[in-house]
């Protein structure tokens, strides 16, 4: 018998283990050997990577870097174009450019005067040699023209600003602003080669800036400074001249007023108005000067509404021009009374009116009365036809839109029902009814040309008729007739009663013009319409809104003037005699 030989685990167990090994590859022997090549791997990929990121740089982006050498040893200079001026209608500047030092300190610009320029050159700073904005009538053109500001480094990533650099400056208000594109031009540029220094080593190239365009408006200075004058004593306000046969501006100011040269002037200068520093306009939160409240002031128009309401009664035949109210003093509606001006104050009243007689005397009766016939929708509609609720367009920014309420709007806004006493004094121009002074211009344009609405604009060229056909010529010319009773002896525009000026070139035609033999030689009588209105203030015991809209002459109307004095008291005696002194102006340097 042959016995088994045991080998034990040190041969056969050991060699069945070795050959697993072998077939999974973990031999000590190839083990070793891979951390011999791992060195070797390790220098191929960092080789691969080097030569990916070479070919990177020298090939893939050759191009930005090179840009990027070339920028660091080239420096643009911005020159910056000469802004466009802005010119009256008749060719007389506005306003101007003149020379000027200054420096950028941390993005803002600095501006110094002529001896401080020179005193930092002489101790080697870098003063920038350019051209600032001169504002020639102060503030008398301040919110229709604007002023100019700095770019900001917001602004300057805008789309708009991608040819500006932080020294530019741009519109902030008025035609400045509207006109930016044309007014600002195209600057242009300096390419210099520099050293590690930054400094300066020869000129590479030179692109001219190309000045802005000349902006021609229709305004007249002359006007406007009447219109100033005329406001004097006002402490609030809005005039606007405008011609009503194309929808030219001739004025636009807004009070408090300021001088935007304070806004592009060095730190010392000084104003000689209301406001001394560009502080003072940006700290007063009482008045707010920077408001302008010819486009975006809204007030109850009182009843300059009457024209409106006027125009509805007629167009939707709820009245006739023979149709006629009693003149009852007080009209109760559902527990409240609505009385009338004149009775109110002198417990008067007035008899039977017309339409015609109604606008003559602003009788609150009859417009209660034809507000009732009408309802409110037809009065709201006919108030968004003849522009309100939306903005006229007028070309310069921060008009707003006012407000035309009905039902569902105060439901949404005052959650309350509307009531028939609601109706009754929007029908006067009162209650949740807001309008701005442009707007009431606007109308009284469309009643003086017999129907049309033309754009209001202020560049000349830019006249259309964006509006016409709403109401007859037959109902436009009842209202007319209302309009010149009002401003005639027995209606409500008492200063204006036989209004006549010293001029010996208008023509007297018996119609328009009038002479006046009685009062001397050259002496005109100038026919007109008008409408006086006076509206309730919201502030706590404030005087009421002083309205008062005229047009002249009456044929063959050249002048739309509406004026409102806020928190001015009654319409007759505060906004009436600013509009007789504009009045005045125009028609004495009339020669045509």
């Amino acid at each position: 018998m042959i016995k088994k030989r045991n080998v034990g685990h040190a041969f056969s167990d050991h060699v069945f283990e070795e050959r697993i090994k072998r077939k999974r590859g973990f031999s000590n022997t190839n083990f070793s050997g891979v951390l011999r090549l791992f060195p070797l791997l390790i220098l191929c990929v960092v080789f691969i990577f080097l030569v990916l990121r070479l070919f990177t740089l020298q090939v893939v982006r050759a191009s930005y870097y090179s840009r990027l050498s070339d920028e660091n040893r080239i420096r643009t200079i911005l020159l910056p174009a000469p802004r466009g001026i802005i010119l009256d209608r008749q060719g007389n500047a506005l306003v101007r450019n003149t020379p000027a030092f200054s420096i950028l300190r941390n993005n803002k610009i600095e501006w110094l005067g002529q001896d401080e320029a020179l005193s930092r050159v002489s101790k080697g700073e870098s003063i920038l040699a350019t051209v600032k904005r001169e504002y020639i009538h102060k503030d008398i053109f301040s919110h229709v023209v604007g002023y100019v500001g700095q770019v900001n480094s917001d602004e300057i990533l805008l789309p708009d600003f991608k040819n500006y650099g932080l020294s530019d400056f741009t519109g902030r208000m008025g035609l400045e602003e509207q006109y930016e594109k044309l007014l600002h031009g195209q600057n242009g540029r300096q390419l210099y080669e520099v050293n590690a220094k930054g400094e300066k080593i020869r000129l590479l190239g030179e692109q001219a800036p190309i000045p802005g365009s000349v902006l021609r408006t229709t305004l007249d200075t002359d006007i406007q400074k009447a219109a100033v004058l005329a406001m004097k004593d006002i402490e609030r306000g809005a005039v606007i001249v405008s011609d009503p046969r194309d929808g030219s501006i001739l004025a636009l100011f807004s009070k408090p007023s300021f001088d935007p040269n304070l806004f592009t002037r060095e730190s010392s200068y000084e104003s000689t108005g209301e406001y001394v520093k560009k502080e003072d306009i940006l700290l007063d939160d009482e008045k707010f000067p920077l408001l302008n409240r010819a486009i975006a002031g809204i007030y109850p128009p009182g009843s300059t509404y009457k024209i409106i309401t006027s125009l509805a009664a007629l167009s939707e035949r709820k009245i006739s021009e023979n149709t006629e109210f009693e003149d009852t003093g007080v009209l109760s509606i559902g527990g409240s009374n609505f009385g009338t001006w004149n009775y109110l104050e002198s417990g008067r009243k007035e008899g039977s009116m017309d339409v015609r007689r109604a606008l003559t005397r602003s009788n609150d009766i009859f417009f209660y009365q034809a507000a009732r016939k009408l309802g409110v929708d037809k009065l709201s509609e006919w108030s968004h036809k003849l522009g309100l609720g939306d903005k006229t367009g007028i070309d310069i920014p921060g008009e707003v839109k006012g407000t035309v309420p009905n039902p569902k709007w105060k439901e949404e806004q005052v959650e309350e029902q509307w009531y028939l006493g609601d109706t009754i004094n929007m029908s006067i121009g009162q209650g949740f009814l807001q309008t701005t002074p442009m707007q009431v211009n606007w109308y009284t344009q469309f009643i003086a040309n017999g129907g049309r609405f033309y754009n209001p604009h202020l560049i000349q060229g830019k006249a259309r008729i964006v509006r016409e056909d709403l109401a007859t010529k037959t109902n436009i010319g009842i209202i007319k007739d209302g309009m010149r009773g009002a401003c005639q002896p027995g209606g409500t525009g008492y200063p204006l009663f036989n209004f006549k000026v010293k001029n010996s070139k208008l023509k007297v035609d018996d119609l328009d013009y009038e002479k006046d033999s009685s009062a001397g030689a050259n002496m005109v009588h100038v026919t007109m319409g008008c409408k006086t209105g006076t509206s309730e203030s919201h502030g706590y015991e404030a005087e009421p809104h002083a309205w008062f809209t005229v047009f002249a002459p009456f044929y063959n109307p050249e002048i739309v003037i509406t004026v409102l004095a806020e928190n001015g008291g009654e319409g007759s005696r505060v906004a009436a005699p600013v509009a007789r002194d504009i009045l005045k102006a125009y028609f004495e340097k009339k020669n045509y």
